[in-house]
């Protein structure tokens, strides 16, 4: 299924080359083959393509000299992280058909962006040709083809050449933003102290300027804001911090959208106190949950005690299962069971515990210990006389 183009936010560039005679169904039958299962099912190439979520894979190759090379076009419409992480997948691949090959991606390129461009150079047109005609009168495409020239302001700064605004220099006052399209967006709506981090590596640039300037990282809300914020936190001297809505991206704000977000900015030092605070709360709340927890297990532990079953508890003590102890092995390791506990009339075993690790489940509780020689720190283990 090819994505719909009016949904793509990039396009992956990539150049292939392998030592042998190949064509466009072997690349192609490899990109989905060897990365099969590389990136969980979140990432799986085959399920973004039904989805819509990567457009058709284009492969452009020819052969020469014994070797191929060619060209690779992959259509993103995941965010920046995602489509970072799909490009960098697409580089383990090694062999195509009987082929070693090599793949190297060389741009990603930002496909609103460049409609932006066209935008840009086609709202001049329109000023220089269209305008002139008296009935052309509307203050909605005024304010479009404004916002259209605002973008063409955007400038490179520093050495790493970072998306910024022309105001950079002159204000004492900066905002910080993720990437290119952030600016954008906010010079389409007149800020233009603005400067991109354009990725989790913070450029030395912002690193300086923090030194100098007030600065607002604002960010979007989601988990690579999140990212973000921790690194710029790190080796930044940050004053603010604003965030985009739960699950929206600066770059898709609207001008009453980020006016509210800026104006409930929250200063770093409040922020720490903040943290500080729920952390705590969690903490309280763990030990209430432990207590609980502690409970529950003596009940089940007082009905099974002799009678060789085990238990598998949810987060709410409840028996999601009971079955013989002689089944618990092969009822984990063949399972989805999701669990928050064990209680079995048994004896704890490695291999228990091993398999405990592996499926995230973390309480076992048994009979006793048996010959256990490494107790993995995701797994609490207790015996019936520590309750």
């Amino acid at each position: 299924m090819k994505a719909p183009s009016d949904t793509t936010k990039y396009l992956i560039h990539a150049e292939i080359v392998a030592d042998g005679v190949v064509e466009k169904p072997d690349v192609v039958g490899a990109i989905f083959g060897q990365t099969e299962g590389l990136l969980g099912d979140d990432l799986d190439l085959r399920e973004l393509q039904k989805t819509g979520r990567i457009g058709r894979i284009e492969v452009k190759i020819e052969s020469r000299g014994g070797k191929s090379y060619g060209e690779i076009k992959v259509p993103s419409s995941l965010d920046k992280i995602e489509t970072a992480i799909l490009a960098a997948a697409l580089e383990t691949i090694e062999r195509v058909g009987p082929c070693s090959a090599r793949i190297k991606v060389t741009k990603i390129e930002d496909v609103r962006a460049s409609k932006r461009k066209k935008i840009v150079e086609r709202a001049k047109e329109i000023l220089r040709e269209l305008f002139e005609e008296p009935e052309i009168e509307s203050e909605k495409i005024v304010e479009l083809v404004r916002q259209a020239v605002r973008t063409e302001e955007i400038i490179e700064y520093g050495p790493e050449k970072l998306p910024a605004g022309p105001a950079i220099d002159e204000s004492d006052a900066i905002i910080v933003v993720e990437g290119r399209a952030d600016v954008l967006n906010l010079l389409r709506h007149g800020i233009k102290n603005v400067i991109a981090v354009e990725g989790t590596n913070i450029p030395k640039t912002i690193v300086e300027l923090s030194k100098k300037k007030t600065v607002t990282a604002f960010l979007d809300g989601d988990r690579g804001g999140d990212l973000i914020l921790k690194e710029l936190l790190q080796v930044a001297d940050i004053d603010y911090v604003a965030r985009a809505p739960e699950g929206k991206e600066v770059e898709n704000l609207t001008l009453k959208e980020i006016i509210k977000a800026l104006r409930n900015k929250v200063p770093v030092e409040q922020l720490h106190s903040l943290k500080n605070r729920e952390r705590e709360e969690r903490r309280e709340e763990e030990k209430q949950e432990k207590v609980d927890l502690i409970t529950a297990i003596k009940r089940h532990v007082r009905e099974i005690e002799g009678k060789l079953i085990a238990r598998i508890l949810d987060k709410n003590s409840e028996v999601v299962k009971e079955i013989p102890v002689r089944d618990l092995v092969k009822t984990l390791k063949n399972g989805n069971l999701k669990a928050e506990a064990i209680v079995f009339d048994g004896v704890i075993t490695q291999r228990l515990i091993d398999i405990a690790s592996k499926k995230e489940i973390p309480c076992l509780v048994g009979v006793r210990l048996g010959n256990v020689v490494k107790l993995p720190t995701n797994v609490r283990v207790i015996t019936f006389d520590q309750l």
